[in-house]
């Protein structure tokens, strides 16, 4: 399926711009039909769709199916597919500036997410840029929070436990809180509290319902330690191969699918912090002892991460800040 994936890219990569014919993009992406940012991926695809009359259209492989999460944004680079999404912050290990929104306690409201965004964004456009790639839209899963078997009155309670971690930041905070990281994927979830692979989690309630953490966990914390964000980027000489018509559909339809995006994770919020109430599980606010314990976290990894920062990953946190 690859072979044929990079082969489809490659007959359209080398289209001399401005022709004006049929385009046939494959879309890896790494959630289920189900989770909203799929369901608003696909809403993106069919109005490129439309505003082309089919002279581009985009396939949406979801799940994983096309290529793992891990492999999707080298996939887009390479060259083996145009366009792509993964969870941004996937990428901090290749610099600071991606993982910003993933850092606890930093930007913890929508209106606060919506502001580091727009201090991220020129950095990670000209980051991206450097690997011919280049970002068409991003939105937030809701703010993060806490799924464990039992309450959690302070950060000492976290100690010892098996805890789920996606990126280099929560694998970090893991640590700090004395508990220990372990690296699941979103559909690995239930299988690895199952096995007792994982204990404890912190992610959002859209990925609570979509794993029916009612099944393996009997609290959710609303602790919003973070506003992470999902990104969709395409490969820039795929694009600069399209019909200039062509191009305006697709930044037109990305920039509604960011609008819209972002609408649909605040309503994602409630929608299923209420599921899971309803299924069984004990939503507790988080006691002020909690808070002060995470947060006290959430300033040391800042300190860390501020002294092996890149200097474009500082001027997010400057311009966020002013």
């Amino acid at each position: 399926m690859k072979f044929f994936a990079r082969n489809a890219f490659l007959a359209a990569a080398i289209m001399a711009p401005g022709l004006a014919m049929a385009q046939a993009w494959d879309m890896p992406t790494p959630y289920s039909d189900k989770v909203f940012h799929t369901i608003n991926i696909m809403e993106f695809a069919d109005e490129v769709n439309k505003a082309t009359d089919g002279a581009m259209t985009i396939t949406v492989h979801s799940a994983g199916s096309l290529f793992k999460h891990s492999e999707i944004k080298n996939a887009v680079r390479s060259q083996q597919v145009p366009i792509g999404e993964f969870f941004l912050s996937r990428l901090s290990n290749e610099d600071a500036a991606y993982g910003i929104d993933s850092q606890p306690f930093v930007a913890t409201s929508y209106e606060e997410a919506e502001a580091l965004w727009k201090a991220q964004r020129p950095v990670i456009t000209e980051l991206l840029a450097r690997q011919g790639l280049m970002p068409l839209f991003a939105v937030p899963w809701p703010p993060q929070g806490l799924y464990t078997k039992g309450e959690i009155n302070s950060v000492a309670d976290l100690a010892g436990l098996k805890f789920r971690a996606y990126n280099a930041a929560l694998e970090q905070f893991a640590t700090l809180a004395g508990a220990s990281p372990t690296q699941v994927e979103s559909p690995d979830i239930p299988q690895a509290f199952a096995t007792g692979q994982v204990e404890a989690m912190i992610t959002s309630p859209s990925t609570g319902v979509s794993s029916q953490a009612w099944d393996f966990v009997s609290t959710y914390t609303p602790i919003n330690a973070w506003v992470p964000k999902n990104i969709v980027v395409v490969n820039k000489a795929a694009f600069d191969a399209l019909d200039a018509s062509v191009q305006q559909a697709i930044l037109t339809a990305a920039a509604n699918a960011e609008t819209r995006g972002w609408a649909m994770s605040r309503a994602e919020t409630e929608e299923k912090t209420a599921i899971m109430a309803e299924n069984g599980i004990n939503v507790v606010e988080p006691s002020p002892e909690l808070m002060e314990g995470l947060r006290a976290i959430g300033a040391k990894m800042q300190e860390q991460w501020n002294a092996t920062a890149s200097q474009e990953a500082k001027s997010i946190i400057e311009k966020f800040n002013m």
